[in-house]
């Protein structure tokens, strides 16, 4: 691919991904119900809005499992949505409730930062293994019109710091939610991904598993085999995610637009989970071809990995 297709399919995917900040209409969901938490506050990050579904019957099926999404702006209602895509995670979520193939769960739908977006998911510690000249040119990235990629340092550890310390402990007192770690689950695409790999492995007492879709592993605008970058993502893996028995993660990635260069690093991934001694009943790993990077077809299949994270008995 080249770079000019690269750079025209990653701005509105990695860094577009989001609507007005401070949007007022809540989003039209066809199953269950939006609670807002509007402008949340943090001592680590810039409110944001927070929308939490409820699905239907709630709370009379509790404790709730929950589902932490990122980009949340973008999971249930089109209209809503800068490309007026949507993730159709309440109609999915309420089906497979309905069904009898997931646990009962609530889903905390997170706002990104908009402009900030890449600065509060890239994760922190593999970026400070880079040389000093590839963080520099990394963090310089421009697309277009000469925007960055990075609007400014990043500070994912402190975006961790909110979803934990913060957010959580206010799920946790103001709904009808499990208190245990393996009720305690993260999802997110792209950069959202990264994230939410980057999560289970900073805080494993907090969360019980990871489903990361699409996810960005050559973490920059273009890719190529002289990047960097993914091998920092490597041996953070190595080094950092807890060896299997109590944790689940799922990845999955398509064949094609951005998905097209995901395939080779997805493989060295797999092998560092499998040698943390993962197997089949807490790990998949799935490719979607014909897929594209976008909301549609990461609804389109849904179902897997909330299945995956959800189903009765799931838990280790």
């Amino acid at each position: 691919m080249n770079t000019g297709k690269i750079r025209d399919l990653l701005f509105p995917t990695l860094l577009l991904a989001c609507a007005c900040a401070h949007a007022t209409e809540l989003p039209i969901v066809a199953s269950g119900r939006i609670e807002r938490l509007a402008d949340f506050p943090s001592k680590q990050i810039p409110p944001r809005n927070v929308d939490v579904w409820l699905p239907d019957g709630y709370p009379k099926a509790a404790p709730y499992a929950v589902l932490y999404m990122h980009d949340g702006q973008m999971l249930f209602d089109a209209t809503t949505t800068w490309n007026h895509q949507e993730w159709k995670a309440d109609e999915i979520a309420g089906e497979l409730i309905r069904s009898g193939r997931a646990r009962p769960f609530i889903i905390v739908g997170i706002w990104n930062g908009g402009a900030a977006r890449a600065v509060e998911y890239f994760p922190q510690k593999p970026l400070q293994e880079l040389a000093p000249k590839d963080r520099d040119e990394l963090l310089a990235t421009t697309y277009g019109d000469g925007q960055k990629l990075f609007s400014g340092p990043v500070h994912s550890d402190r975006y961790l710091r909110f979803l934990v310390t913060e957010l959580k402990p206010y799920i946790d007192s103001h709904f009808k939610v499990s208190p245990r770690r393996e009720d305690a689950l993260l999802m997110g695409s792209s950069l959202g991904g990264l994230i939410s790999m980057y999560a289970l492995a900073e805080y494993p007492e907090v969360f019980g598993a990871a489903a990361c879709l699409s996810t960005h592993w050559p973490g920059r605008m273009g890719d190529g085999p002289d990047n960097p970058v993914p091998a920092t993502f490597f041996r953070y893996i190595e080094t950092h995610f807890p060896k299997a028995g109590r944790h689940r993660i799922y990845f999955d990635h398509g064949t094609r637009t951005l998905d097209e260069s995901y395939a080779d690093r997805q493989r060295v991934v797999d092998a560092l989970i499998r040698a943390k001694g993962y197997v089949a009943t807490d790990f998949m790993s799935r490719v979607f071809p014909g897929a594209e990077h976008s909301e549609t077809s990461w609804a389109q299949r849904l179902d897997i990995p909330m299945t995956f994270l959800l189903a009765p008995g799931s838990a280790p």
